[in-house]
């Protein structure tokens, strides 16, 4: 035990070792069990009554062990608590230490701790033997002040008296005769005005941190603000990038579908020919075999007396001389699809092959046909040209922004040129171009073929395709009539207002139905609706539980945004799951369409851009006797700007596509307070 202070402190790293897994204390007169663990025996026989086993092992023993002390680990036990009560006490000596250098004692008796100090007499004092400087009149003239520590580095070490003074030339504390000597007229002040003034400076630029903290935390949270935008801003790009690739794709699909017909077309007229012409060659074969059969049975009667009385016709196949028909696929129509189809990728190769910043002026008219806007084919888009799907027995023509700049000029004709030529052909096809006239109002609109697309493209290009298509009339239903061109009352209109409801069952998965079913906004989180035929599963739409087929009746819709949302009509027989379900891209439904920036009229996949008048809430005039429906901006009156007119062939249903994530419409509740 007498090398317990020259111990290592290894023993302090076997505190676990050494504790009692019962009591979890250091051992107190520990016994080892028959099992070889180690327990206070306190500990140990408390935990025996009724049988006996290792409380750590569990090993049970039939009869009480014999416990004996374990005396070398009794040993280390008390080395270990020696060793550890050194060490807390040698702790505490050193915090005494450390109070002991940060109280300031009198320098009278070593042992009170000083109540002030006296620079006069360099010395710090407690209150008992401070009472002769505040009792003795000699002492008056001494200056006291709060007890100073480091007292003697305020001491000159040139003229051993005390630095009562600071320089501010040289920034440094002197006494007064270096003020008369070394730092004779140098500007002076007390240590006090000094640390004053360095206090308010420093204060001063601990304000200014603040403040550049704060602005550039400000700064921070704008810049993470425009990272989030930024993101959002991109996801809405994409978005609108992809629906704008995915209608080029429906047009190039439909396209494809139409080539392919039209070989498949020709096949058959030319199969159907083969097949006319094989049946009358082997009706041919028949007759005159049947005529060979006769010879011969005439022949094996040749010494009869019958045979010199017989006659024999030969069939009229005989005069009729066999030959292999030409028949192949190289018919004009077909060639002109396939040199459209060539010549129209050629066309997009060597536009894609250009720096994304020089494509656009390639599609900027010089001249702007009437015809091409009215006809629906091509929309008008904030991003460029972007043509929209036709009808199977309709073609497309390009439309181009208006507000857009014309490309430059160069000396070889460009693009631009050969547009204008074009547009002078066209005119003169067209005696009279569209528009919206009284005379025009529900008679019938031409469409462009697609074999403009390549009018703005070069002249070998042009001449493949010119017999490419050919041009075909559709029946105008966009035709505004001229009793609904100025604003009505919003109150003749309630005469007729209706009470929708959305039907859950036609509502697409990520369409979420709430507010009694009047209410439907759109995520990208699918709604749990039980499967049903009737639901919508490529489109995000939803019809009205009610459909119309006869009377007057009147609605309104708050949109959320005018942005990828589209209200219309459509019939109960509207396709649910194929990608031709979307509104007014068939013949079964109608629709109004905000795409980004551009409204549009749609039916049966025939587009007609409309000037938006970006409505908050619309209203839908439904008249099924005169078979029109007016769509209406309504605020303070309710403002028409666009009617389908259509024969109705059954109840039309109220219908929605929403599309933009977050995006929501809802059914007003028209009442006598027209509150919404």
């Amino acid at each position: 035990m007498a090398e317990v202070d020259d111990a290592p402190f290894s023993l302090m790293s076997l505190e676990d070792e050494l504790t009692c897994s019962i009591c979890l204390s250091t051992f107190d007169c520990p016994v080892t069990t028959p099992c070889g663990h180690n327990f206070c025996q306190d500990c140990l026989l408390a935990t025996w009554k009724d049988s006996y086993s290792c409380p750590q092992c569990r090993t049970h023993f039939p009869t009480k062990p014999d416990l004996k002390k374990n005396t070398v680990l009794s040993t280390v036990v008390e080395t270990f608590t020696l060793r550890s009560n050194k060490i807390e006490s040698s702790l505490s000596r050193e915090e005494d230490k450390v109070e002991k250098k940060d109280v300031i004692r009198c320098d009278a008796c070593m042992e009170a701790v000083a109540s002030q100090t006296c620079l006069t007499c360099m010395a710090s004092y407690c209150e008992e033997h401070l009472r002769p400087h505040r009792e003795n009149p000699i002492f008056r003239v001494h200056q006291l002040t709060e007890p100073v520590g480091d007292l003697f580095e305020r001491i000159c070490p040139d003229h051993h008296k005390v630095m009562e003074l600071f320089c501010a030339q040289h920034g440094r504390l002197i006494c007064s005769l270096c003020l008369q000597q070394v730092h004779k007229g140098c500007s002076f002040m007390s240590p006090e005005e000094q640390r004053n003034l360095k206090e308010s400076d420093l204060r001063v630029k601990l304000g200014l941190l603040d403040g550049k903290i704060l602005k550039n935390s400000s700064v921070l949270s704008q810049m993470k603000d425009m990272q989030n935008k930024l993101k959002d801003s991109a996801t809405n790009r994409k978005k609108a990038l992809a629906a704008e690739y995915q209608q080029i794709m429906d047009i190039l699909m439909q396209e494809e579908r139409e080539a392919l017909n039209a070989v498949d077309q020709e096949m058959e007229s030319g199969q159907t020919k083969l097949r006319g012409l094989m049946k009358k060659f082997v009706e041919n074969i028949d007759n005159m075999s049947k005529a060979k059969e006769d010879i011969h049975k005439l022949l094996s009667q040749s010494k009869s007396v019958a045979f010199l009385q017989a006659s024999f016709n030969m069939p009229p196949a005989v005069n009729f001389d066999p030959y292999t028909p030409r028949i192949n696929l190289d018919s004009k129509r077909v060639k002109a699809t396939q040199d459209f189809s060539f010549a129209l990728k050629q066309f997009l190769i060597s536009i894609l092959k250009r720096p994304i910043e020089t494509r656009l002026p390639i599609f900027q008219p010089e001249t702007f046909v009437a015809d091409s806007v009215t006809s629906g084919e091509g929309a008008t888009h904030a991003s460029g040209l972007k043509p929209s799907s036709p009808e199977p027995n309709q073609q497309s023509e390009p439309q181009w922004p208006s507000g857009n700049p014309r490309p430059p000029r160069s000396h070889s004709p460009g693009p631009g040129a050969l547009l204008k030529a074009a547009t002078k052909k066209r005119q003169k096809q067209i005696k009279k171009p569209v528009q919206f006239t009284e005379e025009k109002m529900g008679k019938k609109n031409v469409a462009s073929s697609m074999e403009n697309l390549l009018d703005f493209g070069w002249d070998d290009l042009k001449a493949k395709c010119q017999s490419a298509a050919e041009r075909r009339e559709t029946p105008e239903t966009s035709a505004i009539p001229l009793n609904i061109t100025s604003a009505e009352k919003r109150s003749e209109l309630l005469k007729y207002g209706t009470i929708l409801t959305l039907d859950p069952r036609t509502a697409h998965k990520r369409i979420a139905l709430t507010e009694d079913f009047t209410k439907a906004s759109v995520s990208d989180e699918h709604t749990k609706y039980p499967d049903c035929p009737e639901r919508f599963a490529v489109c995000s739409q939803v019809l009205t539980s009610k459909g119309f087929s006869r009377g007057r009746h009147y609605w309104e819709v708050r949109l959320s945004s005018n942005n990828f949302i589209g209200i219309g009509l459509a019939y109960s027989s509207i396709d649910r799951k194929g990608p031709t379900s979307r509104l007014g891209r068939n013949s079964q439904s109608w629709c109004v369409e905000w795409f980004n920036v551009k409204l549009s009229a749609w039916h049966n996949s025939s587009e007609t851009v409309l000037v938006n008048p970006n409505p908050k809430r619309v209203g839908v005039l439904l008249d099924c006797e005169e078979g029109t429906a007016t769509f209406y901006n309504v605020a303070d009156r309710a403002y028409p700007f666009h009617c389908f007119v259509f024969p109705f062939a059954e109840a039309v249903y109220p219908a929605f596509w929403i599309f933009s994530s977050g995006s929501s419409i809802s059914l007003c509740k028209l009442q006598a307070s027209e509150a919404c």
